[in-house]
C-alpha cells in the first residue's frame, strides 16, 4: 500500500510513473503502457514486473529489485555498521593545543570561545584531565611579552624562557604526555613574521640558524616533538643534524609540511598577538591554489629527516591531506586550525548546527582522508563525547 501511494505521488508531482516497461508473462509480450492507478503491484500480474522489467515477483509474491548487489544490507543495524566501519576516531588521534602565558591567572581568548591562555600551574591541571580523558599529546603555544620581542626573536631559544620552563614542568608533573613544541619565531618576532625580516624580505637561511637554536633549546628541555611551523627552506634537515649531533636523537620532528597562506588563522594571532607588523606570510607559506606543491615539500621535508607531517589548515585541504598520505609513507598530521574552531563555535551559539555531531563528523572526516593525527580545539571535549558515547554503548 505505501509503495501504492508512492507511485500515485510520483505521477502527480512529476507527472510520470515510475518503472513503467515492457514485460513479458511466458511467450507473451506486454506493451508499454502506464498502469491504472489502482493497480495492485501484487497479487496478479503488473506491466512493472517482469522478464525486462525492472522488478520481479519473488516466492513470496512481493516485488523485488533484481539486483544482487545491495550496499544497505551493511548498513542495517548499528552492530553491522560498527563491524565494516572503515574509519575510527578516538582520543588518541588528537593533539591538544594549549595557549600558555607568564601571567599566574588564566585569560579568555574573546575570538576562540572556550579556549584560554593557561598560566603554567593551569596549563599543568589541563593536561591531568585531558590525559584522564584519553588524550595523550599537548603541544604548546606560547604569549610572549612584548618587551621580549626581536627582530632576531632570540627569546626563542632562551633556557629560561617560558616554553622550556613549560616542558620541564609537565615532564616531571606528567611524564607519560607526550609534550610538542612549536618551532618558529613569530611569537617573539617584534615584526611578527616567521623569520629574521632585514629591509622587509624574509631572510631564508639566518631564520634556519635561528630555528636551530630554538629546537635545541626545547629538546634540552624535554620535549618529546619539535614541530617546525615556519616553512623556511632546508629547516627540517638542518634541525635534524643539529639534533643528532648533539645527542637528541630520540627527539622526533613533526614538520609543517604543506602550511598554506591562509584567511583562517586570524584567531590564533589574537591568541598570540602575532599578527604580521607589515604585508602578509605569502612568500613563505603557501599558496591556497597550489596542491603539486605540497607533494614537493611533504618529499622535501621526508627526505630531509622529518617523521611526521602536517597539513595546515584542515577542513579546506582535505584533498592535499589525501595526497600527500599516498605519496609519502609517514604518519600524517592535521591542523583544524583556529578559524574552523571559531565558525563551528560560532554556528553552534546560535543554534544553527548540533556542536556535538558536527565536530566529530568533521574529525571523522580527517582521519578518512588520511591523517593519523589532528591538532585541535576541540581536542578535550571531543575525547569526553567520545568517553560518552562509549559509556551509553556498554
Amino acid at each position: 500500500m505505501l509503495l501504492l501511494v508512492a507511485l500515485n505521488a510520483a505521477q502527480v508531482v512529476f507527472g510520470f510513473v515510475p518503472f513503467a516497461g515492457t514485460g513479458r508473462v511466458g511467450t507473451e509480450r506486454v506493451a508499454t503502457i502506464e498502469p491504472p492507478l489502482d493497480t495492485k503491484i501484487h497479487g496478479h500480474y503488473d506491466p512493472r514486473i517482469g522478464e525486462n522489467a525492472p522488478l520481479a515477483m519473488n516466492d513470496f509474491d512481493k516485488p523485488w529489485v533484481k539486483q544482487m548487489a545491495r550496499p544497505r544490507r551493511n548498513r542495517k543495524s548499528e552492530g553491522i555498521r560498527a563491524m565494516v566501519r572503515e574509519t575510527s576516531l578516538t582520543a588518541a588521534n588528537l593533539l591538544q593545543p594549549l595557549f600558555i602565558h607568564e601571567d599566574d591567572h588564566v585569560t579568555e581568548i574573546e575570538s576562540m570561545p572556550g579556549c584560554v591562555r593557561h598560566s603554567l600551574a593551569s596549563m599543568v591541571e589541563e593536561v591531568r584531565s585531558s590525559l584522564a580523558l584519553g588524550v595523550k599529546s599537548f603541544v604548546l603555544f606560547p604569549k610572549i611579552a612584548d618587551d621580549l620581542k626581536s627582530n632576531f626573536g632570540q627569546e626563542a631559544h632562551n633556557e629560561h624562557g617560558l616554553v622550556p620552563r613549560a616542558v620541564k614542568l609537565l615532564k616531571k608533573e606528567c611524564p607519560e604526555a607526550v609534550v610538542v613544541t612549536d618551532i618558529a619565531l613569530d611569537p617573539y618576532s617584534n615584526m611578527g613574521h616567521d623569520g629574521v625580516v632585514v629591509e622587509g624580505e624574509i631572510l631564508n637561511d639566518v631564520t634556519v640558524q635561528q630555528l636551530i637554536m630554538q629546537a635545541v633549546c626545547h629538546a634540552r628541555a624535554g620535549a618529546d616533538v619539535v614541530a617546525p611551523s615556519d616553512m623556511m627552506d632546508g629547516r627540517i634537515g638542518a634541525i635534524r643534524k643539529a639534533l643528532d649531533a648533539l645527542g637528541f636523537t630520540h627527539v622526533s620532528i613533526l614538520s609543517y609540511s604543506a602550511k598554506y597562506a591562509s584567511a583562517f588563522y586570524g584567531p590564533f594571532r589574537d591568541a598570540l598577538d602575532s599578527h604580521p607588523g607589515f604585508g602578509d606570510k605569502k612568500t613563505y607559506q603557501m599558496d591556497p591554489a597550489n596542491g603539486r606543491e605540497a607533494l614537493i615539500e611533504a618529499s622535501l621535508d621526508a627526505a630531509e629527516g622529518a617523521d611526521m607531517l602536517m597539513v595546515k589548515p584542515g577542513l579546506p585541504y582535505l584533498d592535499i591531506v589525501y595526497r600527500i598520505r599516498h605519496a609519502v609513507d609517514l604518519p600524517m598530521a592535521v591542523y583544524h586550525v583556529s578559524g574552523e574552531y571559531a565558525m563551528l563555535k560560532a554556528a553552534a551559539q546560535k543554534g544553527w548546527i548540533d556542536e556535538k555531531a558536527v565536530v566529530l563528523e568533521t574529525l571523522l572526516s580527517f582521519r578518512r582522508a588520511g591523517a593519523d593525527v589532528i591538532l585541535t580545539y576541540y581536542a578535550k571535549t571531543a575525547a569526553q563525547w567520545l568517553r560518552d558515547a562509549e559509556a551509553s554503548s556498554s
